[in-house]
């Protein structure tokens, strides 16, 4: 059942006309950004050269791009977050599939799968994009797999937190403006914190999203990651069934 809603909802973004002029829009961000980078690193090149164990073009192109796509991506998930229960709640379709023989477990997971397996098509195209780069030159393919293991970890995060506030919520508006909201302050909270007060960025997946984007991987932040879907992922379940038994 988890596999059928989760098909559900992917083929759903698929076929909405809306969804392919955003990931349109989004393609030409990236390539952008991309071809910027790039051309700064070809005008400073001559200048690396003098300088002993200089970044090569992995270090000067990918954390940047993959940065870019994780602000990209914070936009994006209260988008697609909002219709996953708030729009079913307005359309009155939520009663229906909390009557069906469905527990809310298979309904949570199914719809954050479905999303997930879609914003895996935005961090694959990116990953994709800075393959170019293997054309050229030497590419460090750890920090490359790094950058696209962190932004899936930190889309599923925001897609954890996102499905959550739209359980809350009535209108898909609210529940994505509520979203934006709570993903930006995390992002904000993470920006303000120093290194004297690390705080702060230990606790928000912007901060642990920083050591994959800088080519870390850390056991640490997976498991934070993992927590922090967990905790929300229950807590969305927990709301549902709060739904179905006093409606």
């Amino acid at each position: 059942m988890i596999r059928l809603i989760a098909y559900k909802e992917f083929r759903s973004l698929l076929v909405a006309p809306s969804t392919w002029l955003i990931l349109g829009a989004l393609q030409f961000i990236l390539a952008w950004s991309l071809l910027g980078r790039l051309d700064a690193f070809l005008q400073l090149q001559s200048q690396l050269t003098l300088i002993a164990n200089a970044p090569g073009a992995t270090q000067v192109v990918v954390p940047p791009l993959f940065g870019i796509a994780a602000i990209v991506m914070l936009l994006l998930a209260p988008i697609f977050t909002m219709r996953l229960l708030a729009e079913e709640r307005r359309n009155q379709t939520l009663a229906l599939l909390l009557a069906a023989p469905v527990s809310g477990r298979q309904i949570v997971l199914g719809k954050f799968l479905g999303l997930m397996l879609f914003l895996s098509l935005i961090v694959l195209a990116t990953t994709a994009m800075s393959l170019v780069l293997a054309l050229g030159t030497p590419m460090d393919f750890g920090m490359l797999l790094a950058n696209m293991l962190g932004l899936l970890l930190l889309a599923a995060s925001y897609v954890a937190l996102g499905l959550y506030i739209s359980a809350l919520a009535a209108q898909p508006i609210v529940a994505a403006i509520g979203a934006l909201a709570a993903l930006f302050g995390l992002w904000l909270a993470d920006s303000n914190s120093s290194d004297s007060n690390p705080l702060w960025h230990s606790l928000t997946p912007t901060g642990h999203f920083m050591n994959f984007n800088g080519g870390l991987l850390d056991s640490g932040d997976f498991v934070y990651f993992m927590l922090f879907c967990t905790v929300f992922l229950l807590l969305t379940i927990r709301r549902l069934h709060n739904n179905r038994i006093y409606g």
